[in-house]
């Protein structure tokens, strides 16, 4: 698994929003979404009826890119890897807990184990910029 540095996790706690990329055989497919990094992993909920979702079923691999541009003073984390969905059990519980503390609108449309899954990014890849 690839290890991000202290920089790296500082700015990643720091950010809500992402872009996650999928895709199927064909086309890609682009979407802000909320997400959590832990233990070197991106986790991002989503829904069972969604595009990503439908794409992570026929092709688990995806990347997410974490940003905020400032001309010249752009700063980001790029990765890369696998998805884990996750849809119930201990590890479901303990990253929902996250999302519900971080996150207003998980508290105002909570929802339970098989509902909705999380998908986690493990990191083949990574680059950054900007966080020297």
């Amino acid at each position: 698994m690839i290890k991000f540095t202290e920089k790296e996790k500082k700015f990643l706690a720091s950010i809500e929003e992402a872009r996650f990329a999928t895709a199927s055989k064909s086309m890609p497919h682009v979407k802000p979404v909320s997400f959590i990094f832990q233990d070197d992993s991106f986790y991002i909920a989503t829904d069972y009826s969604t595009i990503t979702y439908k794409n992570i079923k026929k092709n688990p691999r995806a990347a997410i890119s974490v940003d905020v541009y400032k001309p010249g003073g752009h700063k980001a984390v790029l990765a890369q890897g696998g998805i884990k969905i996750i849809e119930d059990g201990p590890e479901f519980k303990k990253i929902y807990a996250k999302f519900f503390e971080k996150f207003a609108w998980v508290r105002e449309d909570p929802w339970n184990e098989k509902e909705a899954p999380f998908l986690r990014l493990i990191p083949k890849h990574k680059t950054s910029w900007g966080l020297a």
